[in-house]
């Protein structure tokens, strides 16, 4: 693993006379011991941690957004189009050599977040490093959590045989670290968060300025815990993110979060200025040609018939147009600012949708189901114009489970989550292998419809470069088999 998960050499941001944002440069210019004298070194490891997460592999300005949407069963691939991601991801053919960006990435940023942790002690205690040392905290932990979605079993799909990745904590480029427990690595996320959130500041500015602070704390944790399926503590971290940012977005505001209009009920995101231009979001999705929309990758025909006529998000995230001489289904939702290239807008980590989603599900699997309907029926006023809740109110059991899967599949869409939530729910992916890629259901359907249950491939193997090296390292189950 020395390529990508040790190999730290020096870390801090390049200091320049330019008059530009800092946070574009990169983490690797000045040694360590250089980097941490004053507050101000302090906050330039800061903002050069979060510059790994718009610059890094595929995360999140790049193609973290797609991701689970392309293996999973939201899109259908556009013949036309780049064919990107075509292999290895939306044909589940992935190799230990496709996955590399991901692993980089990933240990890039919490390389730096280690940096900082390793160093923010030389310093007296103030507010400002204890909040330093609460974000590391924070970023730390989001990144390995997602890392373990990408290539690990689910704390609830697991047992002790099951393994996940390293979580390194140092910075230390001589140890070789081997695979760990899911269920200990999902301790080690968590303790990260809650140490995270009793340190970190509680401004609401920071969300403007692309830091995380205490509210998103508590939402990620109550991703988290969803996730490990310790229900009442998703409930409680729910709790605190909701009690302090009510807002899911309204009718009227909900499409202006997508165009950087507003960040109401933005928890935390990823900074995309003018400057970075970072317009990967977008181009995930489609490019102009010719004035007109050439998508890679197009909306199911039959997910589309699940957004109902009234469903705000309907029109917030999908455009139906003609290229070449056919009418599809294209993802807007990446749209971005008005005359940027698409893409060029702030990645959106955590809202309170999801986090109203998370409670919602969890209140209805501990049997606190009149709080679950309230959940549903304040979000769903929220997206449907027009809306009466009698039907809704009325909901139990399965059909009340339903209900809340669909709207979070709804809500979340083109967003990061499809994939990894089929793989929590111990669900297969199926696509439907009867519509094509156009707007009317013909075209090319799927030629590989259907990711069973307990396929290999819900798990991504490891980069080879890194087991290689590292022989401590071990590959996912059945990756050495046909």
């Amino acid at each position: 693993m020395k390529k990508i998960l040790l190999a730290v050499g020096t870390l801090a941001v390049l200091i320049s006379g330019c008059k530009k944002d800092l946070t574009q440069f990169p983490y690797n210019q000045v040694e360590t011991t250089q980097a941490f004298n004053t507050e101000t070194d302090l906050n330039l490891a800061v903002n050069g941690m979060y510059a790994g997460l718009r610059t890094s592999g595929s995360y999140f300005v790049g193609q973290w957004n797609i991701m689970a949407d392309v293996l999973a069963d939201n899109l259908v691939l556009n013949p036309i189009g780049r064919l990107s991601l075509k292999q290895p991801f939306y044909e589940w053919r992935y190799t230990g050599e496709s996955t590399y960006g991901l692993f980089q990435g990933g240990y890039t940023i919490t390389r730096r977040a280690n940096a900082i942790l390793e160093n923010v002690g030389k310093l007296p205690e103030t507010a400002v490093t204890k909040d330093a040392r609460g974000q590391a905290l924070a970023i730390r932990a989001l990144t390995y959590f997602d890392m373990c979605r990408a290539f690990s079993k689910t704390y609830l799909n697991a047992d002790a045989t099951d393994f996940t990745l390293p979580y390194v904590t140092v910075t230390d480029p001589t140890i070789l670290p081997g695979n760990e427990s899911v269920q200990g690595f999902y301790d080690k996320v968590i303790a990260d968060l809650v140490e995270a959130e009793g340190l970190i500041n509680t401004s609401t500015a920071s969300v403007a300025a692309g830091k995380i602070n205490k509210n998103a704390v508590a939402g990620i944790l109550s991703r988290v815990y969803l996730y490990k399926g310790d229900y009442a503590n998703s409930i409680a971290a729910a709790n605190r993110a909701l009690t302090a940012v009510p807002s899911i977005g309204t009718l009227t505001t909900f499409p202006n979060i997508w165009t950087d209009a507003t960040s109401e009920s933005v928890l935390f995101k990823v900074r995309n200025t003018v400057i970075d231009g970072v317009n990967s979001q977008g181009v995930n999705y489609y490019q102009t040609v010719g004035g007109l929309r050439k998508s890679e990758y197009l909306v199911d025909y039959s997910f589309y018939q699940l957004f109902a006529a009234n469903d705000i998000r309907k029109t917030t995230y999908i455009a139906t147009s003609l290229y070449a001489g056919n009418n599809a289904n294209h993802i807007i939702k990446y749209n971005g600012r008005p005359g940027l290239a698409a893409g060029v807008v702030d990645a959106k980590v955590i809202r309170t949708g999801e986090v109203l989603l998370n409670r919602m599900e969890a209140n209805y699997r501990s049997g606190t189901i009149s709080a679950a309907v309230a959940d549903l029926v304040l979000l769903k006023s929220n997206r449907y114009t027009g809306y009466v809740s009698t039907l809704d109110l009325a909901l139990t059991g399965t059909s009340l489970l339903n209900e809340i899967l669909l709207q979070r599949r709804l809500e979340l869409a083109f967003e990061g989550d499809r994939f990894w939530n089929l793989k929590r729910l111990n669900l297969p992916v199926n696509r439907d292998a009867v519509h094509g890629e156009r707007a009317d259901g013909t075209g090319t359907p799927p030629v590989f419809p259907i990711l069973a249950v307990g396929d290999k491939r819900f798990q991504l193997p490891y980069p080879q470069v890194e087991l290689n090296f590292n022989k401590n390292l071990k590959q996912n189950k059945d990756y050495d088999k046909p």
